[in-house]
């Protein structure tokens, strides 16, 4: 990211959008922010544990959906910085501002450490490292990876010992996927890794500054009329009502209005943007349901309070393949809060807070 903390001359908030790209331009040494595939773990050590990210509501292990690469200018500790979000496959967990199927892990490494040059990646150099598949399953540490979701795999097939995961589930996945055929006594597994239809798509995600002139008045100022419109039509049935439940409800319908007004108009600037980050900055709700106060918001565990980081939009829904005709993955927005310090915690992944806010009744 190019800014990790709002100017408010000039807006500070960073848009995300997604771009094709060949995986072995993604690796953890690449430092990109990327949705989907395997993570790449930034950290090569002290990664979250399979219990750790495992979905609070169903219990089955989550999938990796999306990195954020964004180091923290003039701390050393934060030189190299990534946050990873994950969230559950099972469509049944996903419940009206439900934030249960979603985990956030903060990963930081100074300058210079244990897993990567202290000279910055030369990107022309991306096109001629292919990974193999044993590169892929273990990092350069030596820490094994699940061979369906990239995460920590410390159990192993007991019978060729070569073969890692996260969970008897996955273990499962990978059997009937084809391990079962390519499994053998002598240690030795499959050349190619399995399709397990498990992994959201692969992007690079890159960013640009927000540019709000696009939609200010004559006098530079963002419009603001546009929040006082949409006001509901009164109805015979609201007639009947006692006066004060209708001004009640007229100035919830309003705020609810005014708030997802602006989330529309803001958003239509840029109607392709996944992401929007502005460390220590304010999210663009969808909805005054669910917004939560500062006390709602878990200190980290150094002490330090947690302040809002990055948002994940909807529009990223359209990229990631899930719907389906019954039920689907779906949020209004998913909010990030991490650690207002950005606290050390060694090579170890660090866990966040994340909030998923849906969209109001009337706007389903």
């Amino acid at each position: 990211m190019a800014k990790n903390k709002c100017d408010q001359h000039v807006n500070g908030v960073e848009l995300g959008f997604v771009e094709e790209s060949e995986s072995f331009c993604l690796q953890s040494k690449q430092f990109h922010s990327k949705v989907g595939g395997r993570p790449a773990w930034l950290s090569q050590s002290g990664l979250p544990s399979p219990s750790e990210l495992c979905c609070l509501k169903c219990g089955q292990p989550s999938a990796f959906l999306l990195q954020v690469y964004a180091p923290i200018p003039r701390q050393a500790r934060s030189f190299h910085r990534t946050c990873f979000v994950f969230c559950c496959k099972n469509t049944a967990c996903y419940s009206h501002n439900d934030s249960r199927c979603f985990k956030v892990y903060r990963s930081q490494l100074p300058r210079k450490n244990d897993f990567y040059s202290y000279d910055p990646p030369v990107e022309e150099e991306a096109a001629d490292i292919h990974s193999t598949d044993s590169e892929i399953l273990q990092l350069g540490s030596g820490v094994k990876l699940c061979r369906v979701c990239g995460c920590l795999g410390p159990k192993s097939c007991s019978r060729c010992h070569s073969a890692n995961y996260c969970s008897r589930e996955h273990q499962t996945v990978d059997w009937k996927a084809g391990h079962k055929k390519e499994c053998s006594k002598n240690g030795v597994v499959g050349v190619s890794l399995l399709d397990h239809k498990f992994l959201f798509l692969e992007y690079e995600v890159v960013t640009e500054p927000e540019d709000l002139q696009l939609e200010a008045d004559s006098d530079g100022q963002i419009e603001e009329e546009q929040l006082k419109e949409s006001e509901p039509p009164a109805s015979d049935v609201l007639e009947s009502m006692d006066e004060k439940d209708l001004e009640a409800m007229a100035k919830h319908e309003s705020k609810e209005s005014k708030v997802f007004e602006k989330f529309k108009r803001r958003t239509a600037i840029e109607p392709e943007q996944v992401l929007r980050y502005c460390r220590m900055g304010r999210p663009l709700w969808v909805s005054d349901e669910n917004v939560p106060k500062e006390t709602d918001i878990p200190n980290c565990l150094c002490g330090a309070k947690r302040l809002f980081e990055f948002q994940i939009m909807p529009q990223l829904l359209n990229y990631l393949k899930v719907d389906s005709p019954d039920a689907s993955i779906d949020w209004g927005t998913l909010v990030v809060y991490t650690c207002a310090e950005s606290c050390d915690q060694g090579n170890k992944y660090t866990a966040e807070f994340i909030l998923k806010q849906d969209y109001g009744a009337d706007h389903i």
